[in-house]
């Protein structure tokens, strides 16, 4: 890579050896005879590369060193000395230079210090750029919420992000996009510089789960030849996300709890408490009541984990985003695949918003991704959709989140739905909703619990 280098000098001789030999290797190089010229020059650039000597007149490499690091934070420093000067060369690295070189008339230290350097700055700029990268992803401006539902979680989530502290629970189906979400809290929050750790609590055996978060000491048990740091430590300062959090095992829910309350653990085979400060974000798809209520999730945790929670309503109940969301997948996926981004017809669009998604967000984008790999002129067309979509056409209702509860919305074609098939539909959807409550349903419906029951014995006689 091309860097741009600020050499610091007093010694002519040397310091133009070191600009040609840097220059011929494609460098931008400038060369400067006191650290008063160099201070002067960084007022105005910032170069990647600074080569700063220790003994100069006037102002010295340390006091140098010193005022570099405030106008110039990003700039890697190397520190150049003369044989007798390694110790002061020493304390200049822990004043926050990267390395130091021994002048010499062949320069001969130069290209291998130069090159750690430059291998340092590339990693960095590449850690910078993906995590520009990250923090564009998941800014709140990219997530679709054109439904109520959406826009009411959006808010809350926009409110609960600043607040760093706090536990955050998401709950919902499958497919609704919980890890999203939590990314989403992390980068938006004052710890998006920090480390966002995440781990499914079903993805690693039981037996491995307590190492895997704890981390290990080197001899802690047969196989632990160096030491293990866990998720706690590598979460610290940032974020640990645990998924499916409804699944862990019953041991590590205590030992999960005790780490939350005290902020602080230890390594297996350790004996040294090590503090941690991490948000902690869960998630699940259980009813977690039920299962304290069962006995299989302990009540003390639930309550340490649910400080704040989000329920995400799933894809069928915010209709309203489900085009936006397939405009954005198609976007993403023609990109993937190299193709024209297509238009779709009347068609596609009414099936792409009919259907219920029982897989939400994760469900569609694999339709997308799917239609977009068979589809090879410049429009999409319901040609290219799943069978699922077309055998669903035939649907009447659909429901969707709007002011302070859900709404059924029919959409009947003249001619080809009767009287009754409206009413079942209706039936159906109204108990889906109510979670197939049938008094609630029957109440909602204004029936009483006999004559819903009466029209249900009509239909599955049908």
């Amino acid at each position: 890579m091309r860097a741009t280098i600020f050499v610091t000098d007093d010694e002519p001789s040397i310091r133009a050896a070191i600009v040609k030999k840097l220059a011929r290797q494609g460098h931008h190089t400038v060369g400067y005879e006191s650290a008063e010229a160099l201070l002067e020059e960084l007022r105005r650039n910032t170069p990647d590369l600074v080569l700063l000597d220790l003994k100069m007149p006037g102002l010295n490499g340390l006091e140098a060193l010193k005022r570099v690091r405030q106008l110039a934070p990003s700039a890697t420093v190397i520190i150049m000395t003369a044989y007798g000067t390694v110790q002061n060369a020493v304390e200049a690295m822990k004043m926050g230079a990267y390395d130091f070189l021994v002048k010499s008339i062949q320069l001969e230290e130069i290209e291998p210090v130069i090159n750690r350097a430059l291998e340092l700055l590339r990693l960095r700029r590449r850690f910078e750029e993906e995590r520009e990268q990250l923090s564009r992803k998941y800014q709140l401006s990219n997530l679709e919420a054109h439904s109520p539902a959406m826009k009411q979680l959006l808010a809350q989530i926009r409110e609960v992000a600043d607040n760093s502290k706090s536990s955050v629970m998401l709950l919902g189906e499958t497919g609704t996009g919980k890890d999203f979400l939590a990314r989403v809290i992390h980068y938006n929050g004052p710890r998006t510089s920090a480390p966002f750790v995440g781990v499914n609590c079903t993805a690693i055996p039981k037996e491995l789960f307590e190492s895997e978060l704890f981390g290990y000491e080197r001899g802690a048990f047969t196989g632990a030849n160096q030491r293990k740091l866990g998720l706690f430590e590598k979460a610290d300062g940032g974020t640990l996300f645990l998924d499916e959090i409804g699944d862990l095992d019953v041991s590590m829910q205590t030992k999960l709890l005790r780490v939350i309350q005290e902020r602080s653990f230890r390594r297996l085979g350790g004996t040294d408490d090590i503090g941690v400060n991490f948000r902690l974000i869960t998630a699940t798809n259980r009813e977690l009541k039920k299962d304290v209520e069962r006995g299989i999730f302990r009540e003390d945790l639930y309550f340490r984990l649910n400080v704040v929670a989000f329920e995400i309503p799933p894809l069928r109940r915010r209709v309203e985003d489900i085009l936006p969301l397939c405009r954005r997948a198609i976007v993403r996926f023609a990109h993937e695949f190299n193709k024209p981004i297509p238009e779709w017809d009347s068609e596609t669009s009414a099936l792409l918003e009919r259907y219920q998604y029982p897989g939400n967000i994760r469900e569609l984008e694999n339709i997308i991704e799917r239609a977009m790999i068979f589809c090879s002129g410049q429009t999409l067309t319901d040609n290219y959709l799943p069978r699922e979509l077309h055998d669903h056409v035939n649907a009447i209702t659909t429901s969707v989140s709007q002011g302070t509860g859900p709404v059924i919305r029919l959409e009947i074609q003249v001619g080809r739905q009767t009287l009754a098939q409206i009413e079942e539909s209706i039936i159906q959807e109204t108990l889906r909703l109510t979670q197939f409550n049938k008094s609630l349903a029957a109440r909602q419906l204004g029936l009483t619990r006999f004559s819903l029951d009466r029209r249900l014995k009509k239909l599955d006689h049908k």
